[in-house]
């Protein structure tokens, strides 16, 4: 392999893992903009959504597009549990009993997974195949192009969603001020409840979209949180767009750190960029700075 297919495969690389870490940040972003929350169960979404995708299909002999919408719907009924049982009956609580709300389930999530589906390793076959698209000298897997396609499509969606619909609207407005969206005759509890269903959805999707090429545990979570955490935090936090730009530079350049450095770097790339962010622009990079 010449050294443009090495760039290039590299690149390829870094665009299907930086996919993931975009997912997941608009995950955070969905709730943080509704409640002004940190969700630090939102890896946890993507990890459920893995290891239900694989029983479904792989244990129960279900089919793969039946199987994947029957996903989406029982994460997203997680997502929709965790608010109702845990957020929605608290009285005026303050951002750090939220915070260490969602870490709690974060901890109960992971040791439900390891109690259902144990410690192992699971695989799931690849929606279209594995035999690679040789483009440009690399090997293009059909599972990155299934990748790259749901975040293609989830931005269209997400752009569609608070445009031009009631509810996205509503969500938005509830996201700008939550007073004034109740006055306005907005069911706040509603909206927050619809945020931690869509964040649900996308981490579901996630996880469903990168288990066939890098297999699914229980204590995957934490990992896919804290890379999505960073991507939010460098592309401006409550900021959806920013999410997925950030979390496609933070893939790519952990790609070619590993591949052209050593992997041993790969995980502190994340950490580093997101220490300079704060550090030289706490706003992000498509982020407002706030005074509160």
């Amino acid at each position: 392999m010449d050294l443009f297919s090495q760039l290039f495969q590299l690149f390829v690389t870094g665009i299907t893992i930086g996919s993931i870490y975009a997912m997941v940040a608009v995950g955070f972003n969905m709730i943080y903009n509704a409640t002004d929350v940190v969700n630090f169960a939102q890896g946890e979404f993507v990890m459920i959504g893995g290891m239900v995708m694989v029983s479904l299909h792989s244990t129960f002999g279900i089919s793969m597009p039946l199987a994947f919408l029957l996903t989406v719907g029982i994460v997203t009924g997680v997502g929709i549990a965790f608010e109702r049982f845990t957020i929605n009956p608290l009285k005026k609580p303050t951002l750090i009993t939220l915070i260490l709300i969602t870490i709690a389930v974060s901890f109960l999530l992971r040791g439900i997974a390891m109690f259902i589906w144990g410690k192992d390793s699971l695989p799931l076959p690849a929606f279209s195949g594995e035999k690679p698209i040789v483009l440009w000298g690399a090997a293009v897997l059909p599972q990155t192009l299934w990748i790259i396609g749901m975040i293609i499509v989830l931005v269209g969606f997400l752009t569609y969603f608070f445009k031009f619909t009631l509810k996205g609207k509503a969500l938005r407005a509830t996201a700008i001020n939550r007073d004034a969206a109740s006055l306005m005759g907005i069911d706040v509890k509603k909206m927050i409840m619809f945020s931690f269903a869509m964040s649900a959805a996308i981490g579901a999707v996630a996880g469903m979209i990168i288990t066939p090429i890098t297999l699914i545990e229980y204590d995957r979570g934490p990992i896919f949180g804290i890379k999505g955490f960073c991507a939010a935090i460098l592309g401006g936090i409550g900021n959806s767009g920013g999410a997925v730009v950030a979390g496609l530079i933070i893939g790519i350049l952990e790609s070619f750190g590993a591949g052209l450095l050593s992997s041993g770097y790969k995980d502190a790339i994340a950490f580093l960029i997101m220490l300079l962010i704060l550090f030289l622009r706490p706003g992000g990079l498509l982020g407002k700075y706030e005074v509160e």
